[in-house]
């Protein structure tokens, strides 16, 4: 295969283990400056140039986004997408991923262990919502630092108030998250590609230092995850949507609380700590999925008029609670059922055998005036609380 790493620094030690790691699988690969991109769009026919260049045809491409170049670095892999080149990690998910509201956002509609964590902009609304989330001491983040910078630890409620109307009077954007004492100064970096995780280390800062993260001087070891930690950081990069993704995740007293999903992880600090080959199994899981381009379904309903893609909450006033998937007549309405989500369970291509149980969530595809006679009554949907 033909392979493009697309990153700003071809000399990292990320980016060579992963240039190294192609070609030692047999594959021609390019290290591509994202910056050097220009992108073209007209009828029919999206194009990239390379260097004022048409680049080679590739059949993968590996992205390395930097937080600098998010917004550039994104619609050049969108361009790929849209060329029919297999991506990665999607540029959907990696914008997700980079937005730390977003994220939690994201993350706050699963059963996904994380920190208590709000995001307000009013002044008077400041208070009210570091009470919400467990009172000081609390963690206040700027949305889109990383590598631990413009994370602080704000140890009172008036140091905190403070800190939060200085960033606003500069018109940054903050988050306010609860503290996790139990695990102050280390935390669990997860690293996963495709449906396992790979490697795992614990980091621990040093000193008075709570940020655990390497380049803020942070020690590293290996870890054995203990399952339910394992579970989570996979289910958390499949929720981003990212084949490849460091789950960074808190020791609380109630089990994993993910912190973060990055989607362009080191490999330095965690091969060292592991001594696993990381790069050969991003690229193992690569060579396995490129037949697999991905899409945006929703471009691809637009030619199929009246059908589409729904989610079914199944209570106890549902009819299709207690059937069968072969008995719930869905086929007969025309609906696919392409999934079931069970608490943390996800359960793929059901079989016709398996049981519809109060709880479930159908992910289901068909004809839209089929799928509105099964959604549930409007008092038994989940509802947004009244502003007034």
């Amino acid at each position: 295969m033909r392979i493009g790493i697309l990153s700003c620094s071809p000399n990292a030690y990320s980016t060579e283990r992963l240039r190294v790691a192609c070609e030692r699988r047999g594959h021609k690969c390019k290290v591509l400056n994202t910056l050097r991109f220009s992108i073209f769009t007209e009828s029919g026919r999206p194009a990239l140039a390379y260097g004022n260049k048409e680049p080679k045809r590739l059949d993968a491409v590996i992205p390395r986004i930097g937080a600098s170049i998010t917004f550039f670095g994104t619609a050049v892999v969108r361009h790929f997408e849209q060329m029919g080149v297999f991506t990665l990690n999607t540029s959907h998910a990696i914008s997700i991923a980079r937005d730390k509201l977003r994220s939690t956002q994201v993350l706050s509609r699963h059963a996904i262990g994380m920190p208590p964590t709000a995001f307000v902009r009013e002044k008077s609304a400041v208070l009210p919502a570091i009470e919400r989330v467990g009172g000081a001491p609390v963690i206040i983040k700027l949305i889109e630092g990383t590598q631990g910078i413009g994370v602080i630890l704000a140890e009172t409620t008036k140091t905190a108030t403070a800190i939060i109307e200085t960033l606003h009077s500069t018109n940054q954007n903050v988050l306010i998250q609860k503290f996790v004492a139990e695990s102050k100064g280390r935390d669990i970096r997860a690293f996963v590609v495709g449906d396992r995780v790979v490697a795992a280390m614990r980091r621990v800062a040093v000193g008075d230092e709570f940020r655990s993260n390497v380049h803020r001087g942070g020690r590293t070891e290996k870890v054995n995850l203990d399952p339910i930690f394992e579970k989570t950081a996979i289910r958390a990069a499949q929720i981003m949507g990212l084949r490849v993704a460091g789950v960074d995740m808190l020791e609380g007293k109630d089990g994993p609380q993910v912190m973060e999903v990055n989607s362009s992880p080191g490999l330095q600090g965690i091969e060292a700590a592991t001594k696993v080959d990381i790069a050969d199994a991003i690229i193992e899981h690569l060579e396995e999925q490129v037949a697999f381009t991905d899409f945006d379904i929703r471009q691809r309903l637009t030619v199929a008029k009246g059908y589409g893609i729904a989610e079914l909450q199944i209570n106890a006033r549902s009819k299709l609670a207690g059937k069968t998937v072969a008995d719930s007549g869905l086929r007969d309405l025309d609906i696919t059922l392409l999934s079931i989500t069970r608490g943390s369970l996800i359960i793929p291509n059901p079989r016709p055998t398996e049981e519809l149980r109060q709880g479930d969530t159908l992910l289901c595809f068909g004809k839209q005036i089929a799928l509105k006679t099964l959604l549930p009554a409007p008092s038994d949907r989940r509802s947004a609380p009244d502003p007034s």
